[in-house]
């Protein structure tokens, strides 16, 4: 008689195993039917998004115009350093003349190295010769060349 409840639960076990597939069954007819995704791509979100590009590549131009038109250099009063003109003298090498106040200053600049070349007091450039060309095109080579010959005859 000790055996009695263990056959009822074996029983109740074994039902349970043989109803389980039919169960399964039952609770897949009672779902919906599967019904995919709308599509990610139509004609209106291609349209939105190239408008969306347009307009962010107008911001980055403006921006960028804008940046340009606040750091443009000031020559005004309040600034006593002007670059006069400058000339190359070979590929990375320059001469430059720098107006500080009332003095104006060659300077050799050269990768790595700036240096002071010469100082004199300000004046104003020489009238061009008709003799010679150099000055007459108004450039900074040909009022150096002359006032460095100036300065060795003297």
């Amino acid at each position: 008689m000790k055996h009695i409840p263990n056959l009822r639960c074996a029983r109740c076990c074994l039902a349970t195993l043989l109803c389980a597939p039919f169960l399964a069954v039952a609770q897949q007819a009672a779902r919906p039917a599967y019904t995919p995704p709308p599509a990610a791509v139509s004609s209106g979100s291609i349209v939105q998004v190239i408008i969306s590009l347009l307009l962010v590549l107008a911001a980055v131009v403006l921006v960028a115009w804008a940046l340009k038109r606040i750091n443009l250099p000031r020559h005004g009063a309040g600034n006593p350093l002007k670059v006069v003109s400058g000339v190359a003298v070979g590929q990375r090498e320059r001469i430059v003349l720098v107006e500080i106040n009332d003095t104006w200053l060659v300077v050799g600049v050269a990768p790595g190295q700036v240096r002071a070349l010469h100082s004199m007091p300000k004046a104003e450039l020489p009238e061009p010769e008709a003799g010679d060309r150099s000055v007459a095109d108004g450039k900074f080579q040909g009022w150096l060349k002359q006032v460095m010959e100036k300065r060795n005859a003297a």
